[in-house]
């Protein structure tokens, strides 16, 4: 591999767990340079070691907690933004004006309908921008993500469950109607403190949360019905379970034809042939979370019952290809680097 110039990262929200595992990845990237680091005005100006203690004597960055836009335009190629929901969007709109590039990893830009977006999360204070922003699944959109200036970062069960399911909906092969079990990691809720999440709630302990009205619900039917040119519904229930990081989705589906556990089987392996980050199970086996998490893989198993009725399960990290390991891929196709780097080398 010949080295392209080395490019500069700013990255806002480097506290939280997202903003973390950012950090941590992008410092084994060879491409890449971390120059700035940004947390809430609360948390005053720490070292990125005293948050991140694992990276002492790899990094040394204190972090501010006020931007200065002049100097994040004079220093950073691209800028990360790993906020909370109706917050981000107030920091994508002077980025922007600066012709900036960013990666955003809250809902603020995945949504092309508004009344959607402001029914599930809150006003929105540049729709402007919208328009220019490209959902970052690199495996729907990865010609327009090398070209686009403002990446909108997908959800984390919304890519568990389009990876699940696009060779089918690009094929129209599936009935509307969409069920989805969901379970996640703690870390998907984030670090604002919560009895809900405390240990001695978590820990022993699997519940179901936010039945049908989950926010990513209809960020997963927007897009699956983008996609597939057909308006999908998807009937989401996500559950919490004791385990710090991974996703685990299991999909149910109604096939409009009959047909064979071979013919699905290939379908979703030509499909997927080329994709970097997909990995098939062997048909009739399940993908475990062990095996995705600290990855920025999405692996996938099918089963076929009765010859239309098919259970699709996928499995994600909900912090790397969910979030932070997504983010850096987009920015490998923006900059034109490697889609698998720091992840690992496609080169024999």
């Amino acid at each position: 591999m010949v080295l392209t110039k080395m490019i500069q990262a700013a990255i806002f929200g480097v506290s939280g767990y997202a903003g973390q595992k950012l950090v941590e990845i992008l410092l084994r990237h060879p491409l890449v340079k971390i120059v700035s680091g940004y947390v809430a005005p609360e948390e005053g100006k720490p070292a990125l070691t005293e948050i991140i203690p694992k990276v002492k004597k790899v990094v040394e960055l204190s972090c501010e907690n006020q931007p200065d836009w002049d100097q994040i335009v004079a220093e950073a190629d691209v800028v990360f933004l790993a906020l909370p929901h109706a917050v981000s969007m107030k920091f994508v709109l002077p980025l922007r004006q600066k012709k900036k590039k960013v990666i955003d990893f809250s809902a603020d830009f995945r949504f092309q309908n508004l009344k959607t977006y402001e029914a599930f999360y809150a006003t929105h204070f540049c729709p402007q921008l919208c328009s220019e922003a490209v959902y970052g699944l690199p495996e729907i959109n990865r010609q327009k993500i090398k070209q686009a200036s403002l990446i909108a970062n997908p959800g984390c069960y919304p890519t568990s469950l389009i990876l699940g399911l696009l060779p089918l909906v690009k094929n129209n092969l599936i009935e509307p109607e969409i069920i989805v079990d969901a379970k996640s990691g703690v870390t998907g809720a984030g670090r604002t403190p919560s009895a809900n999440l405390l240990f001695a709630e978590c820990h022993e302990n699997v519940k179901a949360y936010k039945i049908a009205e989950h926010r990513h619900e209809p960020e997963m039917e927007e897009i699956l019905s983008s996609v597939g040119q057909v308006k999908y519904r998807v009937c989401f229930v996500p559950h919490l379970i004791p385990v710090n990081q991974g996703i685990l989705s299991t999909i149910y589906v109604v096939l409009r034809q009959n047909t064979d556990q071979k013919e699905i089987q290939n379908l979703y392996e030509e499909f997927y042939a080329k994709e970097p980050f997909v990995r098939l199970m062997p048909y009739g086996q399940s993908p475990q979370t062990k095996n995705v998490v600290d990855t920025n893989f999405c692996d996938i198993g099918l089963k076929l019952v009765e010859g239309k009725r098919l259970i699709v399960v996928s499995a994600i990290d909900n912090l790397i290809k969910g979030a932070s390991g997504q983010a850096v891929q987009n920015m490998n196709l923006m900059f034109g680097f490697p889609e698998t780097l720091p992840f690992y080398s496609q080169e024999s």
